[in-house]
């Protein structure tokens, strides 16, 4: 197996990069020692200029419902005081995709490291229609890639709120607040592209007049952009508005502690009557017990586990709500796996073997060759490449092929 040789000033030597919280490190861009068509597993020791990066979720709740504090248990950030004194001022961090699939590859590998995918979770003070006419804190919102709205289901007196608990009604709310920001900017730019076509009419500006036409009758109807139908087409001509009530969006129930929560969290949706808005296109629902996370946080992951089972759990409400993001944002994970690296990659669903090869590095998608794919369980019931590649389990892949979610990939280029 060839584990990414590369040449610096003419000597050849492996290289590794990592990923963490504050980005990529690596060196300059190395040459590549003339290796032909190396069958290299999508460059193990070498993930140098990659171009995968964290999708992004904001978190947005009304006052008092626990979403900065979901924020910092979700990425371990420490918050000073002053920070969450400022209402306008975003938190930014980053959260491990939790993938059993990963870890049982890397139980048969035994690699020196383990890399998992990452969600990057941008935290922004409570969310109205005042706040989102600041423009620093609506940019926020528009940067990022879906919402995860945090919904307060739980009853505390020593944590105070305005009126009956009611998600329905505060999801309700929040929509309405999140179109209202999108038809004051619709109408914004109606009113130019009236003025423009007066001017000189072009096929394209017209297409983008009858576009927002239609979204300004979305909005106005109180249904939100991610529900509109769109072509591909109408996508892109829309994407540089960044709507925030076209962006998928997940509901968090924040519930209370109770000594049935396992059954609880499981019937939250049904309980509180977000099966329907939850069933909705782009959108999604999951509930966590704040509480109880908290208290996750600060154990072992031995204790942790022990503690989980006395409520019936299996996991975490954090991990279910992270890979719920994952699914929320349309994107999908294939591996690399050796001695040196077991790692997850993060691709749009149904891109090309060609494009996820270009996830790991640019030069893998420009030299493309052939992608030696296998399923992640198919791999495991072999225990090996070579007992996988004698089932024939182990199969070429052209350029068009669309990668799966679970795949493992070895990259043949020509580099």
């Amino acid at each position: 197996m060839i584990a990414g040789l590369f040449a610096y000033d003419g000597v050849s030597q492996q290289r590794t990069a990592s990923l963490g919280m504050k980005g990529i490190s690596h060196p300059s861009k190395p040459s590549f020692v003339d290796l032909g068509s190396a069958l290299a597993w999508a460059f193990l020791s070498s993930s140098f200029i990659l171009t995968e990066h964290a999708m992004k979720t904001g978190i947005i709740g009304l006052p008092q419902v626990g979403k900065t504090s979901l924020f910092t248990i979700l990425t371990k950030a420490h918050l000073s005081d002053q920070a969450r004194a400022n209402p306008r001022e975003a938190h930014i961090g980053v959260a491990k995709v939790p993938d059993d699939r990963l870890d049982r590859l890397a139980a048969l590998y035994n690699p020196k490291k383990l890399t998992h995918t990452s969600v990057e979770y941008v935290d922004v003070g409570a969310i109205g229609q005042e706040a989102l006419k600041d423009t620093n804190y609506a940019a926020h919102l528009r940067n990022v890639d879906a919402l995860a709205h945090v919904v307060r289901a739980f009853d505390d007196p020593a944590i105070p709120h305005v009126g009956e608990i009611d998600p329905l009604r505060d999801i309700k709310n929040v929509e309405f607040d999140l179109m209202i920001s999108d038809l004051g900017q619709v109408e914004k730019r109606l009113e130019r592209l009236e003025k423009d076509l007066k001017k000189m009419k072009t096929a394209e500006l017209e297409k983008e007049f009858e576009l927002l036409k239609k979204a300004k009758a979305q909005l106005e109807s109180e249904k939100p952009l991610r529900e509109m139908q769109m072509t591909p087409e109408d996508k892109k001509r829309i994407k540089g508005f960044m709507f925030l009530s076209e962006k998928p969006i997940l509901y968090v129930l924040n519930i209370g502690e109770s000594t049935e929560l396992g059954k609880e969290l499981e019937e939250a949706g049904n309980r509180y009557k977000l099966t329907e808005i939850a069933s909705r296109p782009n959108a999604g629902a999951t509930a966590i017990c704040g509480k109880v996370e908290a208290e996750l946080s600060e154990m072992s992951d031995a204790d942790a586990a022990e503690f989980l089972s006395s409520y019936g759990l299996k996991e975490s409400g954090l991990t279910r709500l992270i890979r719920t993001t994952y699914r929320l944002l349309g994107v999908i994970s294939f591996f690399t796996a050796g001695e040196d690296e077991c790692r997850a990659w993060q691709v749009p669903a149904n891109s090309r073997a060609q494009e996820a090869a270009g996830a790991i590095h640019s030069d893998l998608e420009k030299h493309f060759i052939r992608a030696e794919t296998i399923r992640w369980d198919q791999l495991l019931e072999a225990g090996s490449e070579a007992n996988a590649r004698a089932k024939g389990t182990l199969r070429l892949e052209g350029k068009d092929y669309i990668v799966q979610d679970g795949d493992v990939m070895h990259i043949r280029h020509s580099g």
